[in-house]
């Protein structure tokens, strides 16, 4: 059992019913349920965010990822663990890989003291399988000697386009690793990448955790149904000479297309909370 306290929740709104959570994650958590949506994948989103709005310090040649913003905060770690958990497909962009190289997207690998309570989720869930890994890089900058195509902890996707898989030509593909192109396209749209999961796996939920490119094509397209974001209190500050996006980059939405949300639930650890919010006009 972890020693770390429950998160206290402060709002939550009940939208479906409750997800089956083990007790040690029930006791953690509370309540995790979502909307109805039959039929289709619901499409979650996860970031840690600075209190000014940073996601990634972006210094080269040091470590930037979620965990320099959150402090590597256990709660924040164990949240990605529990959406980890209960997705049958987690999405990265090719740059939050470059970010963290060894990294594999696993319930047990960002958080491993709750590896079992995650796995008798999963197995309650009807996931026999570990989540589907996809990595998104348009121009097929990856090195496939990283452990995410390397490990077979969990079946991996590569989602590319052709200039993309021409790069890669020089590169053996590995067993646990299959790669989908997106023909006549310079780009990788977020329908794409969708599309290519369901040729893989039905998934009832997707999780994807960025970066900022990748979740403004989410959110460009409408194809995002929740953003979990976790607010750590931090300010990381911004200079011309070092960009340091928010959890969106690349697209401008307001004056002209702004996107609104609903506030759907706040859980607090400490000093960090844990905000939900709905995006209703996602869905076509």
């Amino acid at each position: 059992m972890s020693a770390l306290e429950p998160l206290a929740t402060l709002y939550a709104s009940e939208r479906g019913p409750a997800a089956p959570l083990p007790a040690e994650l029930t006791a953690l958590y509370g309540r995790l349920d979502f909307a109805p949506h039959a039929g289709r994948p619901y499409v979650i989103g996860n970031f840690v965010s600075s209190l000014d709005g940073v996601v990634a310090l972006n210094i080269p040649g040091v470590r930037s990822g979620g965990g320099e913003i959150s402090g590597f905060n256990e709660h924040d770690r164990m949240v990605m663990g529990l959406l980890r958990a209960i997705a049958g497909a987690v999405v990265v962009g090719a740059g939050t890989l470059r970010s963290v190289p060894n990294h594999r997207w696993t319930a047990n690998y960002i958080y491993p003291s709750l590896a079992q309570a995650y796995q008798r989720l999963r197995a309650d869930l009807g996931l026999t399988e570990p989540p589907l890994t996809v990595i998104v890089s348009a121009r097929g900058e990856v090195d496939l000697s990283w452990p995410v195509f390397q490990s077979g902890e969990t079946p991996t996707l590569l989602v590319t386009t052709r200039a993309g898989a021409n790069r890669l030509d020089g590169q053996a593909l590995p067993p646990p690793t299959r790669l989908s192109v997106v023909e006549d396209a310079d780009r990788v749209s977020a329908a794409a990448v969708l599309e290519a999961i369901s040729r893989e796996r039905a998934c009832d939920i997707i999780l994807t955790e960025g970066g900022p490119l990748l979740m403004s094509d989410f959110f460009a397209e409408h194809l995002l149904d929740e953003l979990f974001l976790t607010l750590a209190p931090q300010v990381a500050g911004r200079v011309p000479a070092i960009p340091r996006p928010g959890f969106v980059d690349g697209m401008l939405f307001a004056p002209d297309q702004p996107i609104w949300g609903t506030l759907v639930d706040i859980r607090r650890g400490g000093s960090h909370l844990f905000l939900r919010y709905a995006f209703e006009a996602a869905r076509r």
